[in-house]
This record gives C-alpha cells, structure tokens and sequence, in this order.
C-alpha cells in the first residue's frame, strides 16, 4: 500500500514558531516532526509515500529529497494554492494507480499499527477507514458516531439519516489517520479546495459503508505551542513506544 503524508497547511496556531519553518520540520525528540510519519510507515513495510507542499514547501522537499537515506520513495505534490484535505488527496491521486492508500497528517504523532489498520480495512471492505480514538473531549474536536460493529454513522453530526436511537453508539475522535479508496475521489473534484470530511458525510449519506478503527496507544496533535511542549517531553520519556523500538535500523 502507499501513502501520502498532508504537510501543506500554514501551521497558524504555532507561530511565530513556523514563521520561518514550515510545521512539519519542527523538531520533535531530536527528528522533524513529519519524520516520525516517515518512519512510522517505513517500519510497516509502506515506502512509496507522496508528500503534499505549499506554505514553505521547498524546505520540505530539500529537508526530505527523494528518501533514499529511509530506503524510501519520496514524491511530492506542489499546490500553487492550497487545496485543503480533500483536494490535495485529489490532486495527487494519479500516483496511487486506482488502489486504497493510507493518509496521515503530517502534524500528529501517533504510536500506530499501521499493519493492524491496514488489516482491518481489508477484511470490512469499507469505502474508508478512519483511525478513531477515545477522548474526553471529543465535541471540540468532532465526534465521529459508530456503532458496536465499528461502522461509522456520523461525522460532525452528519452522515446516515438512520435514527441513532436504533443503535449502541460509540462517540469517538479522528487521529488524522485514515484509508481511503480513490473511487470516493470524483473527476469534478480535480482542482477544487474541499475537506475529505465533507467527501465522507456525503458518502455515508449515499449509503457507502465506512468503518473507524479504535486507537488505543499514544497520540498527539502538534498544533499549538503547549500541544508541541507536551510531544516534546513524550519524545525524551519514550512514550512513542511502537515506533522508537523500531527506528534503529533506520536513523
């Protein structure tokens, strides 16, 4: 499976920190935060991944070049403008041949197993699998509503028109990490800014079946200045417990 890494966006939130570095080069634990992503799907077996570029992009691309020192095939995916979530899957999506390929976004951390969620999304069968967790906070951050067999019914509150009633339902938050079949990409879409949230809820009200996969272990969004203090800290404790075990073999 390939993959593609989301690092176009301006990393507002964490300025004047990302005034002069793009946010997915900020150093986390000694390593840019986007490698982390790299590694995490390089120890998984994924090394063809495409890396989308906007605000500061050239920094990126120098900073990753064609990923040979991972063993790796790094493309990337320049947007003049940007395209937002939906729109930069789209407009890279002659490089994943038609085939279901894994997102991440390329300002979290996460302690993932990637292949388990890979697994998962090939025995449901599912348009797309998202990678949900539990939080307390989950209304600030969106709830994605499931049922007990893991099949998504709502995002942000939309989706299937189905009563909720009717089902057990399970209120959790998206990582940021997911995998999708090109096919919910429609040719219209070629060049349009647009979320891939608002591609699912339309999706789930059409009928198509899409299925969240609950992440228990470690994650972090490093999007504000506490947020980036906090993964910094995890870093030096070692709490990114399934990736730093593995990375010897390629830092």
């Amino acid at each position: 499976m390939k993959a593609m890494i989301l690092a176009a966006g301006f990393g507002t939130r964490l300025r004047p920190l990302t005034n002069t570095i793009p946010k997915p080069l900020l150093p986390v634990g000694g390593m840019p935060l986007i490698v982390w992503n790299l590694l995490l799907l390089r120890v998984f077996g994924i090394r063809q991944v495409m890396v989308n570029l906007h605000y500061m992009g050239h920094l990126i691309r120098e900073a990753l070049g064609d990923g040979t020192q991972w063993d790796m095939e790094i493309s990337y995916s320049l947007e003049p403008e940007i395209l937002g979530t939906g729109g930069g899957l789209k407009a890279a999506a002659r490089f994943f041949e038609g085939q279901p390929f894994l997102i991440i976004n390329g300002d979290i951390i996460i302690d993932l197993d990637v292949q388990a969620v890979v697994d998962f999304h090939c025995q449901r069968k599912g348009m797309a699998t998202l990678v949900l967790r539990d939080d307390p906070d989950v209304d600030r951050w969106g709830p994605v509503e499931c049922d007990a067999n893991q099949q998504i019914l709502r995002i942000n509150g939309r989706g299937k028109s189905t009563l909720l009633s009717e089902f057990q339902v399970f209120r959790r938050m998206f990582t940021g990490v997911h995998i999708i079949d090109p096919e919910l990409l429609h040719p219209e879409q070629e060049g349009v800014a647009f979320s891939i949230i608002d591609t699912y809820t339309r999706s789930l009200a059409h009928g198509y079946n899409l299925f969240g996969f609950v992440h228990a272990g470690y994650w972090s969004d490093v999007g504000t200045p506490e947020r980036y203090r906090q993964a910094q800290a995890d870093a030096e404790s070692g709490k990114f417990l399934v990736v730093s075990r593995k990375l010897s073999r390629y830092t």
